[in-house]
């Protein structure tokens, strides 16, 4: 796997194998729904019924693989790898990407589930009886097992695996790049086309059952405000529309900062939101249940992971785990694309932290906060209304809920903006991630296909609430993800030999760095070192070192390569760069980058000034570092010889052969 190596010239262009095949998929399913929409019902039920019968084993098994693997990249020396070069640094502070990664947790899926599903469980339960002390602890617990770890483990696998080929070995952002340890160059060929078109329909129909979530609540809370406006497949498909039409403005203008700014405003009021649902209820009751339903849940999670109900026959799993399962896997691409690309720089263990921890608890918060205090009110406070509505359309349970507290108008007005503010986001962001993995994991240079998802998401969805209503949409999802959870444990197994090869490859470079140029390490040369190490040469010096002396000895390394058969090339990445690569063909290519990087000088030898509030340039030095495939790896050889400079060029290419020996 080459390092340095730019990612397909290609990028931006639409890659017509997987553009076409994934729409003509796609147009299948919709006009075989449009055409017969009865049989197309009858077919959606059976292939979920055969998925539930037939494959649940396999979903259940891939989900429970899918958070061991996660948990085990974690916590293993695996976790010390970067997500992009060694010397690579996050792009945004812990602050900043936690507060992205709670935008990425939240979206219509809580607003739809944060009361009904609770209350679902509670009034009927899988097995025993409903309306009881033991079915609120059982209702909290497989809400939590729906939302938790496993559902952030299928986001954060998708985006580690992104993540860890684009950013440390430049291949393109879509999930083919993950076979690359498997097959080379041939994720350039059909198969990676097939990975490509499968994780698009799979994002779709995804990005299309959340749209069908949020418009049936939509349509509910317009109903709830304003009964004049009916609930109907009618008034559900205009709202679609109307929405969608919003999003495909959004994507075709390019509003990026309006489409952020929606996003940071949802998010303060889903706290705002969520602080209020807390303090308008019984509040020490609310903080006491969240960490019983943790303890409950963590201590129940390996028997409710492998829980197939194969001793007790039900349908309930179909319905629910297997449905979750399907949902997220298909959902996967686009928020693990999202994260993927705020992850930068972050080591693996960081990550499967973040990625884990920080949304999961977001959501642990949220169930408890409104799924409590509705089992609550229904159990102790008399509001056994709020179980009818529930009973009778889940999509009405958020509002029917906020009704029963103080300011229920005004929150009521703010549930209803927030969901359909998710919605166009949603649609917006899914637009772009399946335009992005039609474009080989860069967005498309014509904005015409950027409005082709958008609008493809809304057609997808409205079709499916034709052809069968919520059940066709649970369907799509539960099938979509079928083909690829496979392509992802593919992935997964590919992403693990990638991450071995670059534990060996540490490994060998864990031999002693250079200190010191071998010419200053002459018996009687000590004074010659101190001066190199105290030496703080400003931006020019090290440039006319770098682009002269390194360069030569580069090109003379190169030469005699070329000589002994290997292809060597010398190039200038950019100023103050100098780079000799190599070429082997089908093993990992060889990298000797130095570059000049600015650093501020030590305090003890700035000048009296250097308390001021702006780094001047008097303050400054710069080193030249050297960079491998792999990243920077921290020491200087500004001052060597040319000599010195070849020696070091051969030591590491000593390294990479042996390394490359290791793997034969």
């Amino acid at each position: 796997m080459s390092e340095h190596k730019p990612h397909s010239a290609a990028g931006g262009q639409i890659n017509p194998a997987v553009f076409y095949s994934s729409s003509a998929i796609i147009i299948s399913i919709i006009l075989f729904a449009v055409i017969a929409p009865q049989a197309a019902d009858r077919v959606f039920k059976a292939v979920q019924a055969v998925i539930v019968a037939n494959g649940s084993w396999y979903y259940v098994l891939t989900v429970a693989i899918i958070l061991l693997a996660t948990l085990y990249l974690g916590i293993s020396r695996y976790g010390n790898i970067r997500l992009g070069p060694d010397h690579a640094k996050p792009d945004y502070n812990n602050i900043s990407w936690f507060a992205m990664l709670f935008s990425a947790g939240m979206g219509i899926g809580l607003m739809f589930f944060g009361v009904a599903e609770p209350v679902m469980h509670f009034l009927s339960p899988p097995m025993g009886g409903g309306s009881t002390v033991n079915s609120v602890r059982e209702a909290m617990r497989l809400t939590f097992f729906h939302w938790g770890l496993h559902a952030w483990a299928i986001y954060a696998i998708v985006a580690l695996i992104l993540a860890f080929f684009s950013y440390r070995h430049n291949l393109p952002l879509t999930l083919r790049s993950a076979l690359y340890p498997l097959i080379g160059d041939k994720i350039n060929g059909p198969i990676g086309h097939a990975v490509d078109v499968f994780a698009v329909v799979g994002t779709l129909f995804g990005v299309a059952t959340s749209l069908g979530y949020g418009v049936l609540q939509v349509n509910a809370g317009l109903n709830h405000v304003f009964p004049s406006i009916p609930v109907s497949t009618t008034t559900q498909i205009i709202l679609i529309a109307a929405i969608t039409a919003l999003a495909t403005l959004s994507v075709a203008s390019g509003l990026d900062k309006g489409v952020k700014m929606l996003s940071e405003l949802n998010l303060s009021l889903a706290v705002i939101l969520l602080l209020f649902v807390l303090f308008a209820g019984s509040t020490v009751f609310l903080l006491q249940a969240l960490v019983q339903n943790i303890g409950h849940y963590t201590s129940n999670i390996v028997d409710m992971t492998f829980n197939l109900f194969a001793y007790q026959k039900t349908d309930w799993i179909g319905g629910w785990t297997i449905l979750y399962w399907g949902w997220w896997l298909s959902w996967a691409p686009f928020v693990g694309l999202f994260i993927a690309r705020v992850s930068r720089g972050r080591t693996i263990r960081q990550f499967v932290i973040g990625v884990l921890m920080v949304p999961t608890g977001f959501t642990f918060m949220w169930m408890t906060f409104f799924g409590n205090s509705a089992i609550d009110m229904i159990l102790n406070q008399g509001i056994t209304s709020l179980g009818s509505v529930v009973s009778q359309d889940v999509s009405l349970a958020l509002f029917a809920f906020l009704e029963q507290l103080p300011f229920s108008t005004l929150f009521i007005y703010v549930a209803l903006f927030m969901v359909v503010v998710f919605f166009v986001t949603s649609a917006d962001s899914g637009a772009l991630v399946m335009d992005m993995l039609c474009a080989h994991g860069e967005t498309s240079k014509g904005v015409v296909y950027r409005i082709y998802w958008s609008v493809g998401a809304g057609v997808v969805a409205i079709v499916l609430l034709l052809a069968g209503g919520l059940g066709a949409l649970q369907t799509m999802a539960i099938a979509s993800a079928l083909p690829f959870v496979t392509v992802l444990m593919i992935a997964m197994y590919g992403l693990f030999k990638a991450l071995d090869i670059d534990m060996q490859k540490q490994l060998v470079q864990q031999l002693a760095a250079p200190t010191a140029a071998p010419m200053l390490r002459a018996k009687g040369a000590w004074r010659e070192r101190l001066q190199v190490i105290m030496d703080f040469p400003d931006q020019k010096t090290v440039y006319r070192f770098v682009d002269t002396l390194v360069a030569e000895a580069c090109n003379e390394v190169a030469e005699e390569l070329r000589n002994l058969g290997i292809e060597a090339n010398v190039v200038h990445p950019e100023t103050g760069q100098i780079m000799l690569t190599t070429n082997h063909e089908n093993e990992i290519d060889f990298t000797y980058l130095v570059v000049a990087s600015e650093h501020i000088q030590p305090a003890f030898v700035q000048s009296d000034n250097s308390n001021a509030q702006e780094i001047t340039e008097g303050q400054k030095y710069y080193r030249a570092e050297v960079h491998l495939g792999e990243g920077g790896q921290d020491y200087d050889i500004m001052g060597w010889s040319k000599e010195g400079v070849i020696n070091d060029i051969i030591d590491q290419y000593h390294k990479h052969m042996h390394f490359l020996h290791s793997l034969r």
